[in-house]
């Protein structure tokens, strides 16, 4: 099991939970040293003052915000330690919300919060059982590192887990990313389901793996080793044919999915939807070869009635 991060305890109405919080997620991702080229030593970084030079130790540093230019005002770990908030020595559960109502891209680092002794079982259970009964999630507030943090609790399996999410003001806002108008007709909506169904799972993420780590391990063992790096399988990969029609790169698509799976290439009587999605398009095509014609035909059809009108009117006014 990692290391705890923090301890303290969940505050929740008048009832207090011990807990020691773990991290509830690993880095798998692989680092490199920088060096110098003509001579392999090591590239390193220190911490040296801008006004005499020194390279500093990390207990010969300290905490200061600049309040103007060249005007700073020191801040100790102890004044930071001592901020009078609800939420420097707990976890404060403050509200309680239905999942739904989270938006993921608000939710950040996950922690595992363990019970911290015998006196933490009954009060975690318990509020475990809540959380199940209610099918809600928790809202809490926490300070660490120097600032105060908006947390999500749920249940994992029997766990309670505190997600660190962003606060309200964190979030930048989409409105000006989207296209506004687009030329596209429920058909098209339609074939795209037909392609996210073929490519449904049941397996969730669990079936998705890091190749190019793997394949970066591989390219280190073989070169630690005085090995010659295996060459890629298959040679020079393949450009993808670039389908310029929409209808026609969700078919190719839909084939491709089934094809994956094992269902073969998409051809024969099973593929008769996809066949009615690659339809669409040349049914588009003719429609828009008909419209300029039928246009065509009304102006000629306008022109032929605009003189018979206006003979009726002299005629009358005779």
């Amino acid at each position: 099991m990692p290391r705890p991060v923090w301890s303290g305890a969940v505050s929740f109405g008048l009832v207090s939970i011990p807990v020691k919080v773990l991290p509830a997620t690993e880095n798998h991702n692989i680092s490199f040293h920088q060096y110098h080229l003509e001579d392999l030593g090591r590239v390193r970084y220190q911490k040296v003052c801008d006004l005499d030079g020194e390279v500093l130790n990390q207990d010969q540093i300290g905490k200061a915000y600049e309040v103007a230019k060249d005007t700073l005002v020191e801040i100790t770990d102890e004044e930071l330690d001592n901020i009078p908030l609800p939420t420097a020595k707990a976890i404060e559960v403050v509200g309680f919300v239905p999942s739904s109502s989270i938006d993921p891209v608000r939710i950040g680092t996950s922690y595992y919060l363990a019970a911290d002794g015998p006196v933490a079982a009954k009060p975690y259970v318990l509020l475990r059982r809540a959380l199940e009964r209610s099918s809600k999630v928790a809202v809490a507030k926490f300070a660490w590192h120097g600032r105060e943090r908006l947390g999500l609790l749920r249940i994992l399996d029997d766990a309670l887990v505190l997600h660190a999410m962003k606060w309200p003001d964190e979030i930048r806002s989409p409105d000006e990313l989207a296209p506004r108008t687009v030329d596209l007709d429920d058909e098209e909506v339609d074939a795209a389901v037909s392609l996210m169904e073929e490519m449904t799972t049941d397996d969730g993420l669990e079936g998705y793996r890091d190749h190019y780590r793997e394949a970066l391990e591989e390219l280190l063992a073989a070169k630690s080793g005085g090995r010659r790096p295996a060459a890629p399988q298959g040679g020079e990969e393949k450009q993808k044919e670039t389908v310029v029609d929409l209808m026609s790169a969700l078919q190719q698509s839909v084939r491709s999915a089934r094809a994956s799976r094992g269902e073969g290439d998409g051809e024969g009587e099973g593929d008769a939807s996809v066949h009615d999605l690659g339809d669409h398009a040349q049914k588009k095509a003719a429609r828009a070869k008909k419209t300029p014609a039928k246009k065509a035909a009304e102006k000629k059809t306008a022109a032929k009635k605009a003189p018979a009108k206006k003979t009726a009117a002299r005629r009358s006014s005779a």
